[in-house]
C-alpha cells in the first residue's frame, strides 16, 4: 500500500474526524445523521492515520 496523501491532507482529515466525533459525543448530532457522520469520521481517521486513500487511487490523485 503506497502512501498517496500529504501531511496537510492527513491533518485536515484527522481534524474533521475529531470534530465530527466531538459533535456526536456531545449529542449535537443525533439519529441517522450521527451514524453516517460517524462512519465518515471513522474512514477519515483510518485513511489519515495510514496515509493512503483508496478513492485517490481510483481518481488518480496524489497529494503527497
Amino acid at each position: 500500500m503506497t502512501k498517496n496523501m500529504g501531511a496537510t491532507d492527513r491533518i485536515v482529515r484527522s481534524a474533521l474526524a475529531a470534530g465530527t466525533a466531538a459533535l456526536i459525543a456531545t449529542r449535537s448530532v443525533k439519529g441517522p445523521a450521527a451514524i453516517v457522520l460517524g462512519g465518515l469520521a471513522t474512514i477519515f481517521a483510518l485513511t489519515g492515520s495510514v496515509g493512503h486513500c483508496p478513492a485517490y487511487d481510483v481518481a488518480d490523485i496524489n497529494t503527497l
